[in-house]
């Protein structure tokens, strides 16, 4: 090998070994609805009005979810699609049931439609419909765990390859909150990360109606979202960071920084003019390991959490989840 070949040789090595960090991009925060509904099943308004309403209240990605229907999205996508601006990603209701309770995991990105696999259980229909989304290359996630009383924490508890669920949904009848002596989806969120599985909260919309006035006893959107943290607009990217707990949900809150590493969690709120915040750090068993009055916030981990996640809760209603991270003890 002569000199000059040797040369080249050695700087394209070193050029290669630097590529990661020459061409990485830098993450940016992305507003997104992984549930929402058209007249492809029970919504009242088309496909492209759906998307319609998302594109003007600046989401930047918008999954429709019809119930045992997969709506193709690639011609939306040249119509409403915008590079770094707007993306539409493929989805699906898989509405199943187990007896009389109503089964509902969503399938994102899924690449044909998934029929209602059934199951011999809560937890094994469940089971059996989240590995149907995985085999056409989607990534699951369950729906309002609440409705009509279907699913419990020991049911997800026993669902293996599943990372998301909704701790919030906008629909109006689906319990969020719990009651009768019934866990809400936070209580029941606690439940599972104590028991040392790491599963991420969403939060969605549900929606089904966009032509009716504003009515509370309907679902309508704007309720929940997903503030994704990726490289780019792209649904791998966007199902990655979904998948890897890089997000948070809100309901009106907004982060203007999140940052969590090996020893602590640290937060900045976007405060609105007139709201005050709380902020809660929550670990093991829901106990609230410290609260914050201030904008900015920090929680500096002690090391036997087993997991923190963070609330922040606005003085009318809104509120933001963080998602769990999980605690090595030295």
């Amino acid at each position: 090998m002569s000199a000059g070949l040797f040369r080249l040789t050695v700087l394209l090595t070193l050029l290669l070994s630097f590529a990661p960090w020459l061409f990485a991009q830098e993450k940016r925060w992305y507003k997104g609805n992984t549930h929402t509904h058209t007249i492809n099943s029970d919504g009242d308004s088309t496909p492209d009005e759906v998307v319609r309403w998302y594109r003007e209240h600046k989401y930047n990605f918008l999954v429709l979810s019809d119930h045992n229907y997969l709506t193709e999205v690639a011609g939306l996508n040249n119509v409403f699609g915008a590079a770094e601006q707007f993306l539409l990603i493929s989805g699906e209701e898989i509405t199943d049931k187990f007896q009389q309770k109503p089964l509902h995991i969503n399938g994102l990105a899924v690449k044909e439609l998934v029929k209602p696999q059934g199951g011999t259980s809560v937890a094994d229909t469940l089971q059996k419909n989240v590995d149907a989304i995985r085999r056409a290359a989607g990534v699951p996630h369950v729906d309002h765990p609440n409705f009509h009383w279907a699913i419990t924490a020991d049911d997800l508890k026993r669902v293996k390859n599943l990372k998301l669920f909704e701790i919030y949904n906008g629909h109006p009848t689906v319990n969020n909150l719990g009651g009768g002596g019934l866990p809400g989806l936070e209580a029941m969120w606690d439940d599972i990360l104590s028991a040392g599985l790491p599963l991420y909260g969403i939060a969605v919309d549900d929606a089904h109606y966009f032509k009716l006035p504003w009515d509370k006893t309907k679902a309508r959107p704007g309720h929940g979202w997903v503030m994704v943290r990726a490289a780019r607009l792209q649904a791998s990217d966007i199902l990655q960071a979904l998948e890897q707990g890089d997000f948070y949900a809100s309901t009106g809150v907004t982060l203007k920084e999140y940052q969590a590493d090996s020893n602590a969690i640290r937060l900045t709120i976007e405060a609105e003019k007139e709201s005050k915040y709380v902020v809660q750090f929550i670990g093991k068993g829901g106990q609230v390991l410290q609260t914050s009055t201030s904008e900015v916030a920090s929680y500096t981990f002690k090391g036997n959490e087993l997991y923190v996640r963070a609330k922040v809760s606005e003085s009318n209603g809104k509120a933001a989840w963080t998602q769990p991270v999980f605690i090595k003890k030295p």
